[in-house]
């Protein structure tokens, strides 16, 4: 029989035998290959499926198998009988069986072979079909795994690690960006009120259409190349919007930078957990968040190096400024554009290659893993044995292209609406029966984590804001009826208020004006030349023969004021705004910093037990500590009480946050992972701004409601995530 394998002649021959002897047996060996794939792999045997004496032609000598093979003569088939003038089939170059030799028990080749012929089934009932496909993928994990296995844990994830994390590391810092950036493009943009709290809230809206659509495009057309797009459009948006000039422009550039960064979260841990072995998976896609904590580190630092220094900026006339807080914009784009560098280097999920199809992608980088770790190990001797590795079958709808004679756009508006029919049908897969009782579950979790988090971290700053300005007034000095004449002013005035004064014949010439109030009082004669102000306001006053030269004092800070003979001249060009250059922005970004390195401690807590005591446990016991934490809020009275409890609390919480990271990617299976994650990721943007809209709304009113709020959101998450099911030890589906 080996002579016969050997001899070109033969062999067709022997083919059409199989053929024949195929469909006479196909029913009987489509049941009986799954189980024997899933025992075999289950014993990590690397000998060929045993089959019943009449099922198929022997083995030939020497070679065992066609998943592994166990010398260097055990693949010869495929490469035997080639014409060396001919172009050379890349995967019998590496060593891979051709589609149509090497195929395993209930392959596309087998099931090719059921239609075939008269009385064959050339129209498959779709139940059955969909049935095929699941016993497929079941098998492929079964096989997956035990691959992962051999190709082993080092150099090659660890690189993949640091290119990922970049990706992740870039979602941290467009977070914080904007709030950042808010104190000092607020006067460069002459922001109101509304409009600044829209520009805190565009990031996250764009983050959740992103999500749900990179997260949905990922299990179609690719992990890594919808990482990609997504990290670009990132890049570009967020270096325009560091150029443009009008706040409209400026929205909508954060927007679509929302939208590209929004893909990160879900494409990054469902593509580096596709590389990851059953016992390795939770501890380091609990290493893989710390990133997100490097964001915000790295944005928080850069913040408190660039935005204060206000000098670095240059101007193009009046209608063009490039000041500092643009610069720190620009520099926050630098993780998304390392990131698009680096994951040039890297190769797609082979995972994804094999549940849709592709053998000989799958098989290459899955060697290529191998192969490197093998390497650093000192090993680079030892062989990849995996030969033929399952692949899915599959279910690609008939698209009519119109052939050569439709238009190219009529052709990609065709493409456009299939994929698009795709990934709605992968999107209502995730409510279908199987998973509708796990979805409904996990939007219940990610919503009330998400509302209380990001509720409460943009609460804390707010209310240690507040308190500032409450103890700022506390210090404020009153003068009552005092005579002021020929005096002249030229330093800064700061934190008073001045009732029932008289003022003549004074000079406020070159000077700051912050926090300072006059009621009542009448000023005759006087001179206010080259006046910056803050916060100042002149209520129920008099001015008499007064002149105004190049300041600052626009009409609204008169409240019920007369202006009798007085004149304006040349005065400053800007927004009608109040700002103030003191040094409180360095208070903001190093509370933001020491909030962000708080949880530095629960990254490390959760990636060391997440294996050992379960995601359920960890997820629910993180999220009832930071219930309890809330409890202490209420004790908060002082600024640096407040920052204590905001690093307790992002310490406690991150916890719960990496246990429903990794939970997600692994109750749902690989063709549905990233629609799953990013439409739960959406969901979060979702609840966040619905937590940091109703949070604000009570600073400087009570603090009894946010903590109600919060804490009860946390308890019912710790109750519903203790609903669902464990996955710790169980293969990625």
């Amino acid at each position: 029989m080996e002579d016969g394998y050997r001899d070109r002649t033969a062999f067709i021959k022997g083919a059409k035998d199989i053929a024949k002897e195929v469909k006479r047996q196909a029913a009987k060996k489509v049941g009986k290959g799954v189980d024997k794939v899933t025992d075999e792999y289950s014993k990590r045997s690397y000998t060929r499926f045993e089959e019943d004496d009449d099922d198929d032609y022997p083995a030939p000598p020497g070679q065992d198998g066609g998943y592994y093979r166990g010398d260097e003569a055990a693949h010869s088939d495929s490469t035997e009988g080639h014409d060396e003038d001919d172009e050379i089939y890349e995967g019998e170059y590496q060593g891979i069986p051709r589609a149509d030799s090497g195929k395993a028990d209930g392959e596309p080749g087998l099931e090719a072979g059921l239609g075939a012929g008269p009385g064959g089934a050339q129209f498959r009932d779709f139940g059955d079909s969909a049935g095929e496909r699941r016993k497929d993928q079941e098998e492929l994990a079964q096989q997956y795994e035990t691959i992962l296995q051999e190709c082993g844990h080092g150099r090659f994830q660890w690189s993949l690690y640091f290119v990922l994390g970049l990706a992740l590391m870039a979602d941290g810092v467009e977070i914080f960006v904007v709030g950042f950036v808010l104190p000092s493009a607020e006067k460069d943009m002459c922001l109101s009120e509304p409009n600044k709290g829209m520009l805190g809230l565009i990031v996250y809206l764009g983050m959740m259409v992103g999500a749900f659509l990179w997260g949905g495009l990922a299990d179609r057309i690719g992990r890594r190349q919808c990482l990609l797009i997504s990290l670009s459009i990132n890049s570009v948006f967020a270096f325009f919007s560091s150029f443009v000039q009008g706040y409209s422009t400026f929205l909508f550039c954060r927007l679509l930078s929302g939208v590209g960064i929004g893909g990160s979260i879900p494409i990054v841990f469902s593509y580096y957990s596709e590389f990851l072995a059953q016992e390795k998976r939770g501890e380091h896609l609990s290493w893989l968040c710390m990133f997100w904590m490097i964001g915000g580190i790295y944005a928080a630092a850069m913040a408190w190096a660039i935005i204060p220094h206000y000098g670095w900026s240059f101007q193009m006339g009046s209608a063009y400024q490039f000041h500092s807080w643009r610069v720190f914009v620009l520099v926050c784009a630098f993780p998304s554009v390392a990131a698009i560098a680096a994951l040039n280097t890297m190769p797609e999920s082979p995972r994804f290659y094999l549940e849709n199809g592709k053998h000989d992608e799958g098989w290459m980088i899955l060697k290529q893993v191998h192969d490197t770790n093998m390497r650093a190990k000192g090993c680079p001797e030892r062989v990849f044995s995996v030969t033929t590795i399952k692949t899915v079958k599959q279910m690609d709808e008939l698209v009519d292209m119109g052939g050569d004679t439709a238009a190219w756009h009529q052709r990609w508006k065709m493409k456009l609406v299939s994929l698009f029919k795709q990934v709605k049908s992968n999107f209502l897969a995730c409510f279908s029966p199987e998973y509708r009782r796990t979805t409904l579950m996990m939007m219940a979790v990610w919503f009330t984590m998400s509302f209380s988090y990001y509720g409460l971290t943009v609460w804390f700053p707010d209310m240690i804001k507040y308190l500032q300005k409450q103890e700022y007034a506390s210090r404020t000095k009153v003068f009552s009826k005092e005579r002021v004449e020929h005096v002249t002013f030229n330093f800064t005035l700061e934190n008073q208020v001045h009732r029932n004064g008289q003022y003549f014949n004074d000079k406020f010439i070159n000077l700051k004006m912050k926090s300072m109030v006059f009621e009542d009082s009448v000023f005759e004669e006087c001179y206010f030349e080259d006046i910056t102000t803050s916060n100042t306001f002149f209520r129920n006053c008099t001015f008499i023969s007064t002149l105004f030269y190049n300041t600052d004092l626009f009409k609204y800070r008169f409240v019920n004021s007369k202006l009798i003979n007085s004149t304006f001249l040349h005065n400053k060009e800007g927004c009608m705004l109040d700002f103030s250059d003191d040094n409180n922005a360095y208070m903001i970004y190093f509370v933001s910093f020491l909030g962000t390195l708080a949880v530095l401690p629960g990254n490390i807590v959760s990636a060391l037990l997440m294996d050992k005591i379960g995601r359920l446990r960890m997820l629910a016991g993180s999220s009832v500590m930071s219930c309890i934490s809330c409890f202490f809020l209420s004790f908060g009275n002082s600024e640096s009480a407040m920052i204590a409890l905001l690093c307790l609390f992002g310490g406690i919480s991150i916890a719960s946050w990496n246990a429903l990271d990794v939970l997600t990617v692994e109750l749902y299976p690989s063709d549905k992972r990233t629609t799953a994650f990013g439409f739960l990721n959406a969901l979060c943007k979702l609840a966040a701004v619905l937590g940091i809209s109703i949070f604000q709304s009570f600073v400087g009113i009570t603090k009894a409601v946010p903590i109600l709020f919060a804490s009860g959101a946390l308890a019912a998450g710790s109750f519903l995530a203790l609903k669902l099911p464990e996955t710790r030890g169980q293969v990625l589906q």
